[in-house]
């Protein structure tokens, strides 16, 4: 770690976004820690925590902060005292790793710089298969969806509600481009796919069912234990083959608005519906 009197002699910008970046590799390393084990431990040394309030210490004294920002810094500064040399301790880990994203979020605004949702995961930004929980037979088949975005928070929300597969028609944008699998968060890796035309109604085994206006309300809507939804392009709708193959099925489910737009985001819709499907099928308790 980069000594904390060489870091001040640095040009403001420079130090900001350097000291920005030792508090993002520490808050990755406690969460991830955090994450893998069932006891609240402290993976950082006394003399890590004492070099972050001193640094928080240091940043409050910049005049050039605002009176909020300074009083944020030195908020962090008392929280990395109080728990150096602690091990473990309830909610301690959660109290430092708030403490370091507090800092790290104030010195990217401060460079004109923030941090995108897709560096919230861990170092490595893997997600551990194995714990994954999936409800069988739950699948979404993602139709001529265009904008990578959506397909990768669909992909995120597919996952999350325990989706076991997820099938891409062939003009669905690609789930491993650059944007897709950013907003997917890791997703993508860990929840099978593939690409295929449209089902059948002769190839399908299971009910299936599409996210369209005009159907069941999402209160009233039966969801299947196992089941095909399928959702498709905001700007042009299921296609009538689709429609087809779902109402010969079960049909559409729809999702009431009160507003004057009267329409959401495809990926908005699917996670609600996704939502409710998931609570319909999970064992009691969880």
């Amino acid at each position: 770690m980069i000594p904390l009197q060489k870091l001040e002699k640095l040009p403001r910008s420079l130090r900001l976004r350097k000291t920005a970046k030792i508090f993002a590799e520490a808050e990755n390393r406690l969460c991830l820690t955090e994450k893998s084990s069932s006891v609240t431990r402290i993976n950082l040394s006394a003399s890590e925590l004492e070099f972050f309030a001193n640094a928080a210490k240091s940043l409050a004294g910049d005049a050039l902060f605002s009176a909020k920002k300074q009083k944020a810094l030195t908020s962090a500064a008392k929280i990395f005292e109080l728990t150096a040399g602690l091990e473990s301790a309830e909610n301690t880990a959660a109290m430092l790793i708030r403490a370091l994203n507090t800092v790290k979020h104030l010195l990217l605004a401060e460079t004109g710089r923030s941090q995108a949702d897709w560096d919230f995961t861990g170092s490595d930004g893997r997600l551990d298969p194995s714990r994954r929980r999936v409800f069988a037979g739950m699948m979404v088949y993602l139709e001529d969806i265009r904008s990578p975005f959506n397909v990768g928070a669909m992909f995120r929300t597919a996952e999350s509600f325990g989706a076991e597969k997820i099938f891409l028609s062939p003009f669905c944008a690609d789930p491993l481009h650059k944007r897709a699998n950013r907003t997917a968060m890791g997703c993508v890796e860990v929840l099978p796919w593939e690409r295929r035309e449209l089902f059948t109604a002769d190839e399908l085994t299971v009910p299936v069912f599409a996210l369209e206006t005009g159907g069941i309300p999402l209160a009233e809507f039966p969801f299947p234990r196992q089941g095909l939804l399928i959702a498709g392009s905001e700007e042009l709708g299921l296609s009538p083959q689709a429609l087809a193959v779902a109402d010969a099925s079960l049909g559409r489910v729809s999702i009431p608005c009160y507003g004057a737009k009267g329409s959401l985001n495809v990926s908005v819709a699917f996670g609600i519906v996704m939502q409710k499907w998931g609570q319909s099928v999970a064992p009691a308790g969880v």
